[in-house]
């Protein structure tokens, strides 16, 4: 999963564009109209993508008419704000300028960046990043964290005559994993500190520390319960992630070919 990561990394661009759907409707509904102008289901469609996370706030069985409501409110507003000459301002000039730039982006990425990608070319992605990659190791470890070397040297004597590693830890441990009998469950390499994860993957599983380990935490005595095979992602759970990475790639070149065609000089 490093390469997706890193992958996904350089398609932070896409999420400048906020991109909403562009697609047209096959059929936009008249659902109310004001002084004989229809308000559409297009209009309310707007609101609802807008509207993003706060619709969760309102109860289902309420949203339809809470967003045409909040649609007419915005359609009389404005109006009125017509009726009053705004439209002519040179702030409100401005701004619609950029919320109609803003939606022609959105409109050129739709149509020249993300329906152009196909499955097919997602699928590949996904088996070069993920699929055909090498399985990863990753192991459930115990550990008892000690303030002193010498504590955990007397802790490895006693382990070496039999005690329970679990009962240790909870009777000794000094960590936040000591009531669990110093359980650490599953992890990975690139997760635990370097001189922790070098000591743990080098045993076995039912093997403890001969030695303590040091860290910045303290000293450590560790045991490996287990090791397996890290599950790779599965495709679908990963899909749209895929998809972003290859958008924002393509969206970057387009962007450099188009600079390319201008000439951009920044006043001072």
């Amino acid at each position: 999963m490093i390469r997706l990561t890193a992958s996904i990394g350089a398609a932070a661009m896409l999420t400048l564009f906020t991109l909403t759907s562009t697609s047209a409707h096959a059929q936009d509904k008249t659902l109310a109209t004001i002084d004989g102008k229809p308000v559409t289901s297009a209009e309310v469609e707007l609101a609802t993508q807008d509207l993003g996370d706060a619709i969760r706030r309102i109860p289902a069985d309420q949203r339809a008419e809470a967003i045409l409501s909040a649609v007419i409110d915005l359609r009389l507003l404005a109006d009125a704000a017509r009726a009053a000459g705004l439209a002519e301002t040179p702030a409100v000039k401005n701004r619609i300028k950029w919320t109609e730039d803003r939606a022609l982006r959105d409109a050129y990425v739709e149509s020249n960046v993300i329906s152009k990608i196909t499955d097919a070319e997602i699928r590949a992605r996904y088996d070069d990043i993920v699929g055909n990659q090498p399985a990863q190791m990753e192991i459930r470890a115990r550990h008892i964290l000690s303030k002193t070397e010498e504590e955990a040297k007397e802790i490895i004597a006693e382990l070496d005559k039999g005690a329970d590693f679990a009962e240790l830890a909870k009777a000794k441990s000094t960590g936040p994993s000591g009531p669990r009998g110093g359980d650490l469950g599953f992890f990975g390499r690139g997760q635990m500190v370097p001189p922790f994860e070098q000591a743990a993957f080098t045993l076995k599983p039912g093997a403890h520390s001969a030695t303590p380990v040091q860290t910045q935490f303290g000293w450590h005595v560790i045991k490996v319960e287990e090791s397996r095979e890290k599950a790779k992602p599965a495709f679908d759970t990963v899909k749209d992630q895929v998809r972003d990475a290859i958008a924002g790639e393509r969206i970057q070149q387009a962007l450099q070919d188009l600079r390319a065609k201008v000439k951009i000089e920044r006043t001072p």
